[in-house]
């Protein structure tokens, strides 16, 4: 799977992190979970069947 990455957006940070969690299970985390300048939460998982997926919850303006 090159040349893609899904996103998954939440609004809470706790629904965010369980999906980032569940995704990483036996995958490979590509950027840890964590607060950025832009989202309350973000990070980069490759799933155990090699789909690259980033998780965002996104600050509000």
């Amino acid at each position: 799977y090159s040349g893609f990455t899904l996103v998954l957006d939440s609004q809470q940070v706790e629904e965010g992190k369980r999906w980032f969690d569940n995704l990483a299970a036996n995958g490979k985390i590509e950027m840890a979970w964590q607060e950025t300048f832009w989202a309350h939460g973000f990070g980069k998982v490759t799933d155990k069947f090699g789909v690259p997926w980033m998780i965002n919850v996104v600050k509000q303006q």
